[in-house]
Order: structure tokens, then sequence, then C-alpha cells
């Protein structure tokens, strides 16, 4: 047999054995050697049964992704999986770990599936943009029926063991290693004379559906609530509908075609793009081969406030305990109660199982006293975003903190060289910026400053990997990545209104572009005072903006801001009141107001952020262009399906970008929009973002 699958037989049972370390993914080695290990095991006059299994720490968890992209090689997947439903001897599928995507496909055209007890189960393939392409989408809803199928095609997300029993997905859970536990099933399946189950035959679990479509429909709805501008989720509920009312052989070739027109649209090629992207992200550039993280087995947090609760709970959620320290009883006592709340909150809503807000908190020890961070092999700062109090805390932790701790601050904007210039220990000192809520966002900006040691960049990351946050590595400069370019939008929102826009406008073509937010709802809902307060510290005057807060318009919190809010309702509505105040705001400084297309504000919105990412790249504050977008994608919600701010500026063409920001820097009078040098020398020679990390 093939290097990468082993046939062993065990008298009347032969064991097809993968071994394709790590994850045992579905390349063409593995492909060939499973077909050719159930071929020959069925030609093998002795050989009754057929057990596949895999060693190490999985089952298949999916496609080769080496592969993607490249020339298919024989044979396929499909192949394999006709191959193995039509073998005329039982075949068990003995899963552990994960059976994902192609993995769970291949199991579900074995005539029997096994798992041990902790194993997870799905078809995650929508979050690439595409739909299972092996049959998944016609053989799960039989194996499940289509209500379960649609909803785990539709969200990707796995189902453990114990559902998988429920649902008819496995026949048994086995308690011993899987190869074993699957020998002994095949076993018992010889014994009683068992039929074989060819899912591809059996329509039992589709009747009801068949009989009120109804069924389907609503569980199709329901598991694309949340899927705004996606393609591939409603091709695959599309997908599975098929199973309803097409010829099993029909169906496949109809799955195919959705599969390879996905595949081949922008919206998958986006999503594959953020998934290496993610990964990429991860490698720290610049540091010694052989450097180690840290241990940090005890973690300790500064501040329960918002952001200091929320990093509290992405600890907790991880299951690794965490002090949180407050300079008070109070504010520690209200800090406490509102994770509380949140956990009961999510719990309620099914989010979390029942026993999980008992079982997180108490993995939180609330204690008061900086003092209390001696023990701690990492510790966060998640005070108030004023360098003289961020400047205090350190100086303490100079004093309190062992040797070695890690210190860590959750700033947003601020200098870390300034902070970590104030310690004995700058070495230890750098950034980890979470996004709020900081128990939900995914990204964590690890900021490297002048400093920080090797050994203390890759402990961020190996501990943002743990707490399931995505980390991007950053440099130092005012707002650091994602905020830098933040503000280069935030400048052109705020002169729209005195050019001629409303805010309900330029939301509305920021929401359209697929944005969960737009940049004055966004202002409304973090509360417009907390801008006002920075401006007024820094002696910067923003007309509107200011007018608002001076009329005690703060945004949801007051009910009104850039919208107005119903009681008890957070929909933003247009108010005529915020109209009347941009007007005269720009009659008593003289400005004219024009009529500003949709298609102009999409550009000045974007393109700016763009110009601003190709300086964040000269000045080497990220190290590749694929970073940048990872912190838009896990930060800021832009829509996976454009793949992140400089992702799609190559899509859109960089010669274009630079010529449109040239335009507008003349017709608004704003110097700064001209293009970067980067993003003009790369348009000039025709060249993408991508073609720097190509070398």
């Amino acid at each position: 047999m093939s290097e990468v699958v082993k046939v062993e037989r065990h008298d009347a049972v032969a064991i097809v054995m993968v071994d394709s370390p790590p994850v045992n993914a579905l390349s063409a080695a593995v492909r060939k050697g499973i077909l050719d290990g159930v071929k020959n095991a069925a030609a093998d006059q002795q050989v009754q049964a057929i057990v596949i299994a895999c060693a190490g720490r999985t089952f298949i968890a999916g496609a080769d992704i080496t592969e993607f992209g490249k020339p298919p090689q024989s044979p396929s997947l499909h192949e394999v999986i006709v191959e193995i439903e039509n073998c005329p001897k039982p075949v068990v599928a003995a899963i552990h770990g994960t059976a994902l995507g192609g993995g769970l496909e291949l199991a579900l055209g074995c005539h029997f599936r096994v798992a041990v007890k902790d194993a997870k189960l799905g078809l995650p393939e929508v979050k690439l943009g595409l739909l299972p392409g092996a049959g998944g989408t016609q053989r799960l809803p039989r194996a499940v029926g289509p209500e379960l199928a649609v909803k785990m095609i539709v969200t990707g997300d796995p189902i453990g063991a114990s559902d998988a029993l429920k649902a008819g997905l496995i026949e048994e859970i086995i308690e011993s290693e899987p190869a074993v536990g699957g020998e002994a099933f095949a076993r018992k399946v010889l014994a009683e004379k068992r039929p074989l189950r060819r899912l591809r035959d059996d329509d039992a679990k589709l009747a009801a559906a068949k009989a009120d479509r109804a069924i389907f429909t609503n569980a199709a709805a329901a598991a694309n609530k949340r899927n705004r501008g996606l393609d591939a989720p409603l091709a695959a509920a599309e997908a599975v509908s098929f199973s309803l009312d097409t010829p099993f052989d029909e169906a496949l070739k109809k799955e195919r075609d959705s599969f390879l027109k996905l595949m081949n649209g922008d919206q998958s090629k986006a999503q594959r793009y953020a998934f290496f992207a993610e990964r990429e992200a991860a490698k720290v550039s610049g540091v010694p081969e052989g450097t180690k993280p840290r241990k940090v087995e005890k973690v300790a947090i500064i501040g329960a406030g918002t952001m200091g609760g929320g990093i509290a709970m992405s600890f907790a959620n991880a299951g690794i305990p965490v002090t949180l320290i407050e300079t008070g009883d109070e504010q520690l006592k209200r800090g406490l109660g509102i994770m509380q709340k949140n956990y009961e909150a999510t719990a309620a809503r099914g989010g979390i199982p029942a026993d999980a807000p008992a079982k997180r908190m108490a993995l939180i020890t609330g204690v008061v006293g900086l003092e209390n961070v001696k023990d701690a092999d990492l510790i966060i700062e998640a005070v108030f975003e004023t360098m003289a109090i961020k400047k205090e805390v350190f100086t303490k932790l100079d004093q309190y903190a062992k040797p070695g701790a890690v210190l860590a601050s959750n700033t947003s904007y601020l200098n870390i060289n300034e902070i970590a210039a104030i310690t004995k220990r700058p070495q230890d000192v750098l950034g980890m910026h979470f996004f709020s809520p900081a128990n939900v966002m995914k990204l964590c900006e690890i900021v490297r400053a002048e400093k920080t040691a090797p050994d203390v960049l890759l402990t961020a990351v190996a501990v943002a990997r743990r707490i399931a946050k995505v980390p991007a590595v950053v440099g130092v400069c005012d707002g650091f990545v994602g905020n830098r370019m933040l503000a280069a939008r935030s400048k052109q929102s705020e002169k729209f209104l005195f050019e001629g826009a409303l805010p309900q406008q330029v939301d509305a073509v920021v929401t359209k572009f697929g944005m969960p937010m737009g940049p004055f709802a966004m202002g409304d809902l973090a509360g417009l005072d907390i801008g006002w307060r920075s401006r007024k510290d820094r002696g910067i005057k923003s007309e509107i903006a200011d007018a608002l807060c001076e009329a005690g318009r703060f945004g949801q919190k007051t009910g009104k801001g850039y919208y107005k809010y119903e009681a008890g309702s957070r929909a933003p509505l247009p108010d005529p009141e915020v109209e009347k105040l941009i007007e005269e705001t720009c009659a008593r400084l003289g400005l004219k107001r024009r009529t500003i297309s949709d298609d102009e504000i999409l550009e000045r919105m974007i393109y700016p952020m763009v110009n601003e990412g190709a300086r964040i790249l000269e000045e080497k504050i990220a190290s590749r262009p694929s970073d940048i977008d990872v912190i838009w994608l896990y930060g800021y919600g832009w829509p996976i399906y454009r793949g992140g701010p400089m992702f799609y500026a190559d899509q859109v063409g960089l010669k274009h970008i630079a010529e449109r920001l040239s335009f507008y820097a003349k017709q608004t009078n704003d110097p700064s929009l001209e293009p970067a040098p980067l993003l003009k020398r790369l348009a000039d020679e025709g060249k993408t973002f991508a073609s720097l990390a190509k070398g």
C-alpha cells in the first residue's frame, strides 16, 4: 500500500488505516491509498468486512488545502466514495477527533459509522464560500433528516458524537481506540448479518419534508438568518433541497455544478484568501529560530470595566483561571455583576449550556489592589485610555510583578514604547489590543515595541490563540493598524456632512457594501461624548459632532445622537433636527452643499483606508498586506466575502484606486488623499499588494 495508507488484516476484518499527519487531509495520495485499500480488501475472499480508521489525533479533517487552486488529481473523492458505497462487504468508518468536510463525506459513503465520545462531525465548507462537493448535501439529509442537515451545512458548525448518535449519523459511540472499536462493531454487523445501508438508496428520513415542504423551508430560513450578502449558504440550502425532489445521481451533478460555480466566484476566492491570511498572521517575522514562548499558567487583568471584564471572560471561556483586579470593592462588584449578567443572557439564548455561567464565573477571582499580580505569568492592563494612568499602573507593576512576567497594555492608540520606557523591564512589555466586546470579537492586535523580547511576542501570540483570538502582530504608531485606517475613513465621513450628504445616506452605502454598521450609527453606539471628551483634551474642534454633544445628544445612551432612537429600541431613525443642525452649521460656515452620489461615498469611505494601509506597509507597521486584512475582518466586521481592504483593492485594481484618490484630493482640496508612494509605485507597475508577499 501507499506510504500514507496501510491495510492490516485481522482474519475476517481488514483495517484501512490512514496515517498522514497532521490532520489526515484528503490529499491525492490519501485518496488513492483508501481507494486501493478498499478495492483490494473487497477482492480478498478471506475479508468479510472493512474498517476505515485514522492514526494520530484525528479522523480525516477535510480536504488538503495545499491542493486548493491546483488542477485536480485522480482519483477524485467522488470516485473513492462510490467505490466504498458499492463495496459488497460492510464498510465501517471509525471516527475520532474531527470528521470534517470531505472526511465526513467519505464517512457518509460508508455503510456504518461509529465514533468516540468526544468526536466532532461537520461539513464546514460554507466557511470557505463553498458547499460540500462530494455528495454531502445529498447523503447527510438521508442520514439525519433534511432539517438538521440544512442547519449543519448552512452554518458549517459541527455536532458532537452524542448528538450524531441521536440524529442517526453514527450507529454507536465506542469506548476504545477507533480501529479497535470499529473492528468490534464490524464483527457485530457480520454476526447479526445486518444489511448494508447505502444512504443514496435510503429516503426514509426525507418522507416528512417531501410531504410538507414547510418543514424544510422553515429550517433553511432559520439557518440562513444571519447570512446577509453571502452566496454559499443560500446555494448550500438549495443543494440540500435537491434531495427532496431530484433523483440522487442527477442531484449529485447539480451539487457539483453549484460547487464549481461557487469555487470560481469572487466570494469564495475572498473567503479562501481570508482562511490562509489568518494562518499567515500567526507567523511572526523577525523572531530568531528556536525561540519558545514563556509558560503562562496564571493570568491577571487590571480593570473590571467593559474591556477588562470582556478580556477576563475570554480567558474563562477557554477554561483558564484569571485574577481580575480593581482599585475598589464597588467597581469590582459592578464589573463581576455585569459579567454574570452577560453569561446568564447567553445561556438564556441557548448560546452556552445552562451550567456554564457558574462554571465560568468560578474561574474569575475578583480582588482589590495591584499587589495581587505577584504570581501572574501574564498581566494585561485594561484601565482608562490615558497615558498618565497607564504609566502609573506600569510603574507599580514594576514593583509587584515577578521577574519574567509578560506585561501587556490593552491600548487602542497609545505609544507602547513610552509605556515600556517607564519600567525597568521594557523587554517584557508589549501591547495586546482587544476589541469591544472583548468576549465576542476575535481579533487581538499584538503591538511589538522597540525593546519587546522575541519570546514575549511569541507568548502573546500563543496566549491569544489559546483564548480563541486571531492574533496579528503590528508595530507602534498612533492607532496601530486598525484604528489608524479607521481614522482615515472617519475624516471622510465627517467631511461628507459639510459637503452635502446626511448620516443615513453614508451609513446606507457602507452597510450595503457589507459592513455591519455605518460610521454614524457606530458613533451613536459607542457614545459621541467619548470622542468629544478626547477632542477637548487635544484642543480639537469638530463643528457638527461638538454641536450634537452640546445639545446632549450622546447617541443610543441618551436616545439621540446622529439619529433618534425610540424607547427600548436600538434602530437608528433619521432625525430632521440633525438635518437642520447640519444645514445651519454649513450656512454659518459659508459652505455650499451639493448632491453626493453613492459611488463617491463608497470610494471615499474605502480608498483612503487602502491608502493608509499602503503607508502602514511602507513604514513596516504591518509585515504583510494580509495581516491588515485579518485585522479588518476580525476586528471591524469587514465582510468576509470581500477578503479585507487590501485584497479588495487588488480586485478593484490599484491603478483605478490611485487615479480616484488623486481626483478626490484635488476635488476636496485634501492633499492627504494623494496616493501613498507604495500605492503609486504598484499602480504604475501594474502590480498588486499580493505581489509584495511573493517578494
